[in-house]
C-alpha cells in the first residue's frame, strides 16, 4: 500500500514539474566551470530562499524565512563561512508547487557557483524537484517534511530529509500515545483519527500510521481537508460521530487554529490532539484565546524559547537595525526552525570546504558536505545551539542524520515539553524506507547508488594524493 501512495504522489508531481519548468537544467560541464572560476570571481555563496510571506499559510511561513534569513545575516556579521560571504535573494512561492519551481528556475543559477541548495518548504514543491536536483547538481533540503523515503541517500542523493521525516513523526506520535495507554499492545481496539491536509504533505505519513495500525490493531481514521483548511465543518461532524480516542493534526498555516476552533465546537478534548510539528507553533494557537489550552504537538527537536544564537542575532543582527522581522519572535518555535534550517545548510556549505577549500562551491560541492555532516554536541555548542537541538551525523547512506522528537503542550501562554525525547522506530521505518526507494529508482530507470564503491574510490584517491605531491 505504501508503495502505491507513493508512486501516484510521484506522478502527480512529475507532472507538475513538467508543466511549471521554465528552462533547461545547465550541464554537468557548465556546474564545473562555474567551481573552477569560483577561485577567481567574488567571494561570495549564492544561497536562494524560497518563502511564503503572503496567502493562507504566510502566518507560518513568515516567521520561519525570517529566522532563515537573520541566521544568514548572522553568519555574514561574524565573518562569513571561512571568509566568504552568504548573498541570498528570497522568491514568494505562495506555498503553490508551480510557482515553487518557477523560483528554482529562475534562482538555481545565481552567484558565481550557482545555488548552494535548496529549502523549498513544501512537501509538493519538494516531489516536484526531486527529479530535478539529480540533473542540476544541486540538493534540495526538507528539514522536517518532504519525501520520508529519501533518507536513504543511496536511491536519493540529492534529498537530505534532516532531522525527521513525516514517517518518524507519525512514529513518535504512536509511540507516545502507546506510553499514555500503558504499551503499544493497549492501543488494539483504540480509534486514531487522521485530519490531514489534502495534500502530498498531509498524505505523507499515511503508509506509516497504516502499518502501525497493522501491528497494533487501532483503528484508523483518515479525514482529509481541503486546502487552504478554512472550511473543516464536515470534517469535525465525522469527528463527532465516529468517536476517535484520539486526533492527529496535519495541519499548516491557517488550517491548524481552525481545527481547534472545531474541535471546541464538536466538543473533542483538545488534550486528546496531537499535531504534527507544522501544526505546533504560537501563530496555531494564539488565534484561538484560551480554548487552545492543552492541545499538544509535536516538537522538531527544539521548542520555543531563546538560546546563545538567539542572543548572538539580537545582539549582532537586529541591535543594528538589520533584522529581518520583529524582534519579539526571535525564539519562536517557526522562527527557530528557520534559524535551524539555515545553520544545517551553511554547516553543510563549511563541511564542504573541508574537502574543496575555502572558496564558493558549487552545488555538486555541498552535497558532499550535507551528506558528510558531523555536528556533535561540542560543535553545536560553539554554534550557540546548545539545548536547541541534538546531534546531527549524516553518511552517503543516510541523509536524515537524526530521528530524535518530543511533545510539547500549550498551557494558554506558552509550550512546555511534557515528555521526554522518543527516537523513531528504524526497524520499522528502513524496510519502508529502503522498498519505497527502490521502487522509485526502478521506476524512474535509474541506477541505485553504491556507496560503498564510492568510499573505497574516495579513499583511494585520497590515498594517491599525497604520493603525488611527494614527487
Amino acid at each position: 500500500m505504501a508503495i502505491s501512495l507513493r508512486l501516484k504522489a510521484i506522478a502527480a508531481a512529475a507532472g507538475v514539474a513538467a508543466v511549471a519548468s521554465l528552462g533547461m537544467a545547465p550541464s554537468a560541464a557548465v556546474a564545473q566551470q562555474k567551481g573552477a572560476a569560483a577561485a577567481k570571481g567574488p567571494m561570495e555563496q549564492f544561497v536562494p530562499v524560497l518563502v511564503y510571506r503572503t496567502g493562507p499559510f504566510s502566518p507560518n511561513g513568515t516567521p520561519w524565512a525570517n529566522g532563515f534569513v537573520d541566521y544568514l545575516k548572522l553568519v555574514n556579521a561574524q565573518g562569513g563561512i571561512n571568509g566568504v560571504r552568504i548573498t541570498f535573494e528570497e522568491c514568494e512561492t505562495g506555498y503553490a508547487t508551480d510557482r515553487s519551481v518557477e523560483c528554482y528556475e529562475r534562482l538555481k543559477g545565481k552567484g558565481p557557483t550557482g545555488a548552494a541548495a535548496f529549502n523549498p518548504l513544501s512537501t509538493g514543491a519538494t516531489f516536484a524537484l526531486t527529479d530535478k536536483a539529480p540533473v542540476d547538481k544541486i540538493p534540495v533540503v526538507t528539514m522536517g517534511y518532504g519525501r520520508s523515503e529519501s533518507a536513504d541517500g543511496q536511491a536519493f542523493p540529492w534529498n537530505f530529509p534532516l532531522l525527521g521525516s513525516y514517517w518518524v513523526a507519525a512514529d513518535v506520535l504512536i509511540q507516545h500515545l502507546g506510553k499514555l495507554n500503558g504499551g503499544l499492545d493497549k492501543l488494539r481496539g483504540k480509534k486514531i483519527a487522521h485530519v490531514f491536509h489534502d495534500s502530498p504533505f498531509g498524505r505523507e505519513p499515511i503508509p506509516l500510521l497504516q502499518e502501525r495500525a497493522r501491528m497494533h490493531g487501532f483503528e484508523l481514521i483518515l479525514l482529509p481537508v481541503t486546502s487552504p483548511g478554512v472550511e473543516q465543518r464536515a470534517t469535525w461532524l465525522q469527528v463527532r460521530q465516529q468517536r476517535p480516542d484520539y486526533v492527529l493534526l496535519w495541519g499548516w498555516g491557517v488550517m491548524n487554529s481552525t481545527a481547534l476552533r472545531e474541535a471546541v465546537a464538536a466538543g473533542f478534548p483538545r488534550d486528546r490532539m496531537y499535531g504534527v510539528w507544522w501544526a505546533g507553533a504560537e501563530p496555531d494557537v494564539t488565534p484561538v484565546g484560551a480554548d487552545a489550552k492543552g492541545y499538544n504537538a509535536l516538537s522538531l527537536q527544539h521548542g520555543a524559547g531563546q538560546a546563545k544564537v538567539h542572543q548572538d542575532i539580537l545582539n549582532l543582527v537586529h541591535a543594528k537595525g538589520q533584522g529581518t522581522g520583529p524582534r519579539e519572535e526571535v525564539g519562536q518555535v517557526l522562527y527557530t526552525r528557520g534559524m535551524v534550517n539555515a545553520m544545517l545548510t551553511v554547516e553543510g556549505i563549511r563541511r564542504g570546504m573541508v574537502r574543496y577549500g575555502n572558496r564558493p562551491l558549487t552545488g555538486e560541492q555541498v552535497r558532499w558536505g550535507l551528506e558528510n555532516l558531523a555536528l556533535d554536541q561540542k560543535r553545536l555548542d560553539a554554534l550557540g545551539f546548545a539545548g536547541v537541538m541534538r546531534p546531527v551525523s549524516t553518511s552517503c547512506r543516510d541523509h536524515q542524520g537524526s530521528q530524535w522528537a518530543r511533545i510539547q503542550q500549550w498551557d494558554g501562554s506558552k509550550w512546555s515539553f511534557t515528555s521526554d525525547w522518543y527516537e523513531a522506530d528504524m526497524s520499522i521505518l528502513t524496510p519502508m524506507i529502503r522498498r519505497v526507494g527502490a521502487a522509485y529508482v526502478q521506476e524512474r530507470k535509474l541506477t541505485m547508488r553504491d556507496c560503498a564503491a564510492e568510499l573505497r574510490a574516495q579513499e583511494a584517491a585520497e590515498t594517491k594524493a599525497p604520493a603525488a605531491a611527494k614527487k
